[in-house]
């Protein structure tokens, strides 16, 4: 089971990204524009090539890599653009749960993935705790809104890009597999490039005061993508070894630090991060967050 422990740690550390690309696309970067930064870097994954022993890929499968590469960029993408409209707290779960049911229902298809009828049931529950966790009651919303639609989308991209990913660890090793799918997600900073919001911001900005989110951002920034990085690789390496389903459920693990991170934040600091809680709210979200660890136990026993 050291699958298990792997994806546990990449869970942790995804947690903390979770609220810092939160935190970053709501106070100082446009989601466009930091997905922009957060994808034409994987481009870096090449210069791992020299280093490790690694295979070229042969006829179709560069096509699967170009599939998940690209399909993990436009799921970060939508996924900034649902956190910029909703809570993080109530969107990533929402989006996690989707996630773990779309992968479900493509490695059944693609990689002939089968499940225990526990699992089944573990996914029934995820069902049932995305759907409580879709009821946002915040200064801008009471309910479901555009953000929760993004964040469907966004876990299509996610199960894609996970799934073909997983395919391609079957017919290579790891390091192989692993750098031609991060390497083709620079492909979608390229294409951002056309967009002139994203040109715009190679472009020096007269001086104005900054809030503490643009004070530091670069440094939120770039410590945010080391480790989403990390996350990325130990996450990854988790479902070349086990299951991709099984490893995809297991996020519920991020979802409850997430809360707990969120709750403290608004609670002690709420000038540098806030999100709005009624009592209720807490409660529900508890429970939600209770079936999604419920419903994810049931893929690991």
């Amino acid at each position: 089971m050291n699958w298990f422990f792997i994806a546990l740690i990449g869970y942790l550390l995804l947690a903390v990204v979770a609220v810092l690309d939160k935190f970053i696309v709501s106070k100082s970067v446009r989601p466009i524009v930091y997905t922009f930064y957060s994808t034409i870097f994987m481009f870096g994954a090449l210069a791992a090539l020299p280093i490790i022993d690694f295979n070229f890929l042969i006829g179709i499968d560069w096509w699967w890599a170009i599939v998940s590469g690209v399909s993990f960029g436009f799921a970060l993408w939508t996924l900034f653009l649902a956190l910029n409209r909703g809570e993080a707290s109530h969107i990533n779960p929402f989006n996690g749960g989707l996630v773990t049911i779309f992968i479900f229902i493509l490695s059944f298809v693609f990689l002939g993935e089968n499940l225990t009828i526990l699992q089944y049931f573990g996914i029934s529950i995820l069902v049932l705790a995305s759907f409580l966790l879709s009821f946002e009651k915040s200064l801008k919303h009471d309910g479901f809104h555009l953000g929760f639609v993004w964040a469907i989308i966004s876990a299509l991209f996610f199960a894609i890009s996970h799934v073909s990913a997983k395919y391609l660890y079957g017919q290579y090793d790891f390091g192989t597999a692993f750098i031609w799918t991060r390497a083709t997600t620079g492909l979608v900073g390229l294409f951002l490039l056309l967009f002139p919001t994203v040109r715009n911001s190679f472009k020096r900005k007269e001086k104005e005061p900054k809030t503490y989110a643009k004070k530091y951002s670069l440094f939120i920034v770039i410590s945010n993508k080391i480790l989403s990085i990390l996350s990325a690789i130990l996450l990854q390496y988790a479902m070349s070894i086990g299951s991709v389903t099984i490893v995809g459920a297991m996020s519920g693990v991020q979802y409850v630090l997430m809360f707990i991170m969120i709750y403290l934040l608004t609670k002690f600091t709420p000038k540098i991060f806030k999100e709005y809680f009624t009592k209720h709210e807490i409660k529900m979200q508890i429970l939600a967050l209770l079936l999604v660890v419920i419903g994810s136990v049931f893929f690991v026993i």
